[in-house]
């Protein structure tokens, strides 16, 4: 016969993955996932770099289920996989674009369902709660607390520029379809970087999450304009905000905001006038940075590049 405590932690058990929703397999959260299925999601979304094989172990997953429901993702357009970095016989898991869209949307579902179930409750038992899925977690073992990654900018190193046409190369080709134009664009606009550079002006940040290089983002002045202006003893008027990068696995841990804002604030203390960037509508998610930032679209322009049909786009920010 069950003792008491076998009892109750079969009756907690009962409550609680009814009150979640947990055996509604088909709708979690009023989506068409599973509640694994989002948890494999949510892993994915926010680790840095994950394998299949991390997924496995961390969330306690069959091999071959595991396997089945990667490709079930694959073949709807939330994930992609290739070979890890780390090791060439494990897969490499990243999100797509609608898969990070995905992502973000079971994760403020979540949140709200969360809310809800504790809106009822006074600020006390709020704190009472809180403290008892603490003790539950302490006193079963929970070993699964993920500390969030660290992120760190610094300024360009040897080797770093390099790797800056490597990355815009293949994410831009993969993301978006851009073919070997872009690559050479990328090339020739840290060639004249590293030719031209000049730290009063000019300065490139690389973001590291847990010391891998996860983004980049350049601030250098505009071009003509700017040495006519040197060379009459003016300080530049403008800047330009080039080759933004954030690799798809550390989006969401606020590495793309980190930059701009270094690069906004690097412009404002060197004495530009103004910060400028040309960017292309396909670029969804850089355009919600570049309007948190403060910059305000001033043209728009359709033209063919990188092998695309594209809708180019000038914005502008007063210093």
């Amino acid at each position: 016969m069950a003792g008491p405590e076998v009892q109750e932690i079969r009756r907690f058990n009962r409550f609680y993955t009814n009150l979640i929703g947990a055996l509604d397999y088909g709708r979690h959260l009023y989506t068409p996932y599973t509640l694994t299925e989002a948890r494999v999601l949510y892993e994915v979304a926010h680790s840095p770099r994950v394998d299949a094989a991390d997924l496995r172990t961390s969330l306690s997953l069959d091999a071959g289920y595991l396997s089945r429901l990667l490709t079930r993702f694959e073949e709807n357009g939330l994930i992609t996989r290739g070979p890890s970095e780390r090791d060439g016989r494990r897969q490499r898991i990243r999100l797509t674009e609608h898969g990070r869209a995905t992502a973000e949307i079971l994760e403020e579902r979540s949140r709200g369902s969360a809310r809800t179930l504790i809106k009822h409750l006074t600020h006390s038992d709020r704190a009472r709660l809180t403290e008892s899925m603490a003790t539950v977690r302490e006193l079963l073992g929970d070993t699964a607390q993920r500390p969030e990654p660290v992120l760190r900018l610094r300024t360009q190193e040897p080797g770093d520029l390099g790797w800056m046409v490597q990355r815009n190369a293949v994410l831009y080709a993969r993301e978006y379809g851009f073919d070997l134009t872009y690559e050479a664009l990328v090339a020739r606009i840290v060639a004249e970087y590293a030719e031209r550079y000049d730290s009063r002006w000019d300065r490139t940040w690389l973001a590291e999450l847990d010391g891998e290089r996860v983004g980049a983002v350049m601030c250098v002045r505009d071009g003509v304009e700017a040495a006519a202006e040197l060379a009459d003893g003016a300080p530049p008027r403008t800047a330009r905000l080039r080759l933004l990068l954030v690799e798809p696995e550390a989006r969401g841990h606020g590495v793309g905001r980190a930059l701009v804002s270094a690069c906004v604030d690097f412009a404002r203390e060197a004495g530009y006038r103004e910060l400028v960037l040309w960017t292309n509508s396909v670029l969804s998610a850089a355009r919600v940075l570049y309007e948190r930032a403060g910059f305000e679209l001033v043209a728009e322009r359709p033209h063919h590049s990188f092998g695309r049909d594209l809708v180019g786009q000038d914005w502008r920010l007063p210093l």
